[in-house]
């Protein structure tokens, strides 16, 4: 059997590793050795096709023979309008490229940097990338048709990731660096700089709709995850504008519809609850709204670079890409496999592997039902012109909210089992978890006592800013939150 026969029908493969590693040049290069080795192109195609009928690869053998057989090219070739060629940057600097022939994906790397886009099943999206992409309600004000008009709508993502066509499209798009910080135009938990981005109109124009517009400009950021976003700029001056054409360094939650009005200071009283229980947590503040509107939340993202001297690199990657898993599967895992796919990619695995365990009970106490897979992320930090990430650590909570005191969700389950369960978890679950993470009994006793006094005094102790306290349907909401986390709290003690 020729090698180079075999190796040249296996580049025709459909969803195969070896097919997706050999590019164009390199099959040009094969299919030249085999003509030089038959004496013609009809030689050539006729001795692949008799190992091709030999393997039963019949599509494989007629793909061959057409590459053998094309026409020589004397005029410019036809161009395959099905055919993209993407260049996948992180911080400006190229990956590599993302390609697709109208059939399938193909990830060529550059080989330099950490391994942060994988293609771990042959034809498809990277889940790197694919984790990247728009869901809910901005995949709907897109209406992309697939995965590559959705990938040419849009160039800037987050983890500092940009994909344009051209490489001189990425010295236009503006670098994401937090150089003002939002703690400076907050007081009371509330901001005080100046809201530049869209509200209702004079027109009365529903808000969803002015929001959309942004995102029909390409260089707006693309976010993921299936409530409303937008990518926001925050100047020196405290003005928060829409980031086109600017830096994009907070994400604006405004306030949703059909009951879940409360949602931005849900968060934020689930963040600040989390904050005082001991977690790292994105700064944030709640942001009151033009045209009537309820606030909005404003989240700072701790993702990007903080000065122009800095030149780490940063990424962030949630679970589903860690697991290979499409988005839609972002339900479908458990705790205990987010706990065993951590500790082999961990810096501090031990740390991790605990605050997983407390991320857990954290949930299960504020009855946090939206924990799911895209919901819990490693923050991967690298050094300039290394090959490996010097540091990998679970990221800050983010995204947590008690779905609980909202309409149809007051059954609400965990989105992760835990030992084998979503509701009525008892401390013994949460033990029976830390030995299937491999923590020690003892060092998994003392962060749940810990966790759960802590969440305790900061439930006796926090401070509501008015929003939280005015009377509100929000505020009412809010007080319903509390009186969930306080009933869990003494179920479980």
């Amino acid at each position: 059997v020729s090698s180079r026969r075999q190796r040249f029908l296996e580049a025709f493969r459909l969803r195969s590793e070896h097919a997706a590693s050999i590019g164009e040049t390199m099959r040009e290069a094969i299919a030249n050795r085999l003509i030089e080795q038959y004496g013609s192109a009809q030689g050539a195609a006729d001795a692949t096709w008799a190992l091709a009928r030999a393997n039963q690869w019949y599509r494989e053998g007629e793909h061959a023979e057409r590459f053998f057989l094309r026409p020589p090219l004397t005029t410019e070739p036809a161009r395959n309008g099905a055919a993209l060629d993407l260049i996948v940057a992180w911080h400006g600097a190229p990956l590599g490229n993302l390609t697709h022939d109208g059939f399938e994906w193909r990830w060529n790397a550059d080989d330099q940097g950490p391994p942060l886009v994988r293609q771990t099943t042959p034809g498809k999206l990277p889940p790197f990338i694919l984790s990247l992409l728009p869901e809910g309600w901005l995949e709907s004000v897109l209406n992309d048709r697939d995965e590559r008009a959705t990938l040419r709508s849009g160039k800037r993502y987050m983890s500092n990731i940009t994909i344009v066509e051209r490489a001189s499209d990425l010295s236009a798009l503006p670098p994401d660096i937090l150089l003002t910080r939002l703690n400076g135009f907050t007081r009371n938990t509330v901001f005080t700089g100046q809201y530049a981005g869209p509200g209702r109109g004079d027109l009365e124009q529903s808000f969803e709709r002015n929001l959309a517009q942004i995102f029909e400009r390409t260089d707006t950021p693309r976010l993921s995850g299936v409530q409303i976003k937008a990518p926001m700029f925050l100047s020196a001056d405290g003005t928060l504008s829409p980031s086109i054409g600017r830096p994009f360094t907070h994400i604006l939650k405004p306030a949703g519809t059909g009951g879940f009005e409360a949602l931005p200071v849900i968060e934020w009283q689930s963040l600040a609850l989390g904050s005082a229980a001991g977690f790292k947590t994105p700064a944030t503040a709640l942001v009151p709204m033009p045209d009537g509107m309820p606030p909005a939340l404003l989240v700072e993202r701790f993702d990007i670079r903080t000065s122009l001297e800095d030149k780490h690199l940063l990424a962030l990657e949630d679970f589903c890409s860690v697991l290979g898993v499409p988005t839609e599967a972002k339900y479908d895992g458990t705790m205990e496999r987010i706990a065993r796919a951590l500790r082999p990619l961990s810096t501090s695995p031990e740390e991790d592997a605990l605050l997983v365990l407390k991320r857990s009970l954290f949930a299960w106490l504020i009855a946090d039902g939206d924990m799911h897979l895209k919901n819990m992320a490693l923050l991967e930090i690298a050094e300039p012109g290394s090959t490996q990430f010097s540091s990998v650590r679970m990221a800050p909570l983010y995204d947590a909210v008690t779905t609980r005191v909202f309409p149809r969700l007051e059954k609400d389950r965990m989105a992760l089992k835990l030992n084998g369960k979503d509701d009525r978890l008892r401390r013994a679950d949460f033990k029976a978890f830390a030995s299937t993470a491999g923590l020690k009994a003892a060092d998994a006793d003392t962060s749940i006592d810990d966790l759960v006094a802590a969440l305790s005094r900061a439930l006796n102790h926090l401070e509501l800013p008015p929003p939280l306290s005015d009377g509100s349907q929000g505020a009412k909401m809010a007080e319903q939150m509390r009186a969930i986390v306080h009933e869990r709290i003494e179920g479980f003690a």
